[in-house]
């Protein structure tokens, strides 16, 4: 029987964002599948040594749970960012959410492929330096191949 295939793209760095692509890549590197990550526009943001600064916004973003609804105008207060990334790192903490380190490092032992869009690297004046190890650089084209021949392939 053929191995499955799963090819996903991350195309978001923010908190709320970062989890999907980590969290269905390793469940489906853990049932035997061959998966690969595509990492392009802001997902790039995902492969930086440090995810320290990864954040979440309240603003426009309408399911996230508050206890009290605030009006618009509060989510553009200057530290409303911050605290509504500090809420839910403490709360994916209190409740045992591995942390997006702990993920990516579970993918990438779990051999998930990573593959940073060159174009978009090139676009922002990345640096190879500027990213974790063991990961690889490509185009769409290198990614379409995989993809093409995939059983699922998700956009996050």
């Amino acid at each position: 029987m053929a191995v499955k295939k799963m090819a996903l793209i991350a195309t978001k760095g923010t908190l709320d964002m970062a989890y999907p692509p980590f969290i269905l890549a390793s469940t489906a590197a853990a049932l035997g599948w061959e998966v690969q990550i595509f990492f392009t526009f802001y997902g790039l943001q995902l492969l930086r040594r440090d995810l320290a600064d990864i954040k979440i916004s309240p603003l426009a973003n309408p399911a996230m749970p508050m206890p009290v609804p605030m009006p618009v105008f509060v989510q553009m207060l200057p530290g409303m960012e911050s605290m509504a990334t500090m809420m839910m790192k403490q709360k994916m903490k209190s409740k045992g959410v591995a942390s997006l380190t702990e993920l990516r490092d579970l993918c990438q032992e779990a051999e998930v492929k990573f593959v940073a869009c060159q174009m978009t690297v090139d676009l922002f004046d990345f640096k190879k330096s500027d990213f974790i190890d063991n990961i690889e650089y490509g185009g769409a084209a290198t990614f379409m191949k995989f993809a093409g021949e995939s059983d699922v392939c998700l956009f996050i």
